[in-house]
């Protein structure tokens, strides 16, 4: 045990005969460890991708309420009247009469 712990500080382990084998342990793990924060960094780039998307999606939605309610007081009778008298239009006091047509056939 004593041995191994000193050869491990040493570092004669990766120069020995048999050291391929250490090798490639250490390359597998440092291949592991990139894998590993490359995963995490996409990760965190889709979180921060999905937060910002979001805040868009707020915006627009509250552009959309905000322009619905202001088309809805465009079309109101009473804005509609106020905008014509402007032009010297007022509105008819004859009600509409429906006009039916009969076919022939």
């Amino acid at each position: 045990m004593k041995k191994r712990f000193y050869s491990i500080l040493r570092g004669t382990f990766l120069v020995s005969d048999d050291s391929f084998k250490n090798w490639r342990g250490i390359l597998f793990v440092f291949a592991l460890a990139f894998v590993m924060i490359a995963s995490s960094h996409r990760a965190d780039k889709k979180v921060h991708e999905i937060a910002r998307l979001n805040n868009e999606v707020k915006e627009l939605r509250s552009a959309f309420v905000d322009g619905r309610s202001r088309l809805m007081r465009l079309k109101m009778e009473s804005t509609v009247v106020s905008k014509m008298a402007v032009k010297g239009l007022a509105p008819s006091e004859i009600p509409p009469q429906k006009v039916k047509v009969k076919s022939k056939q």
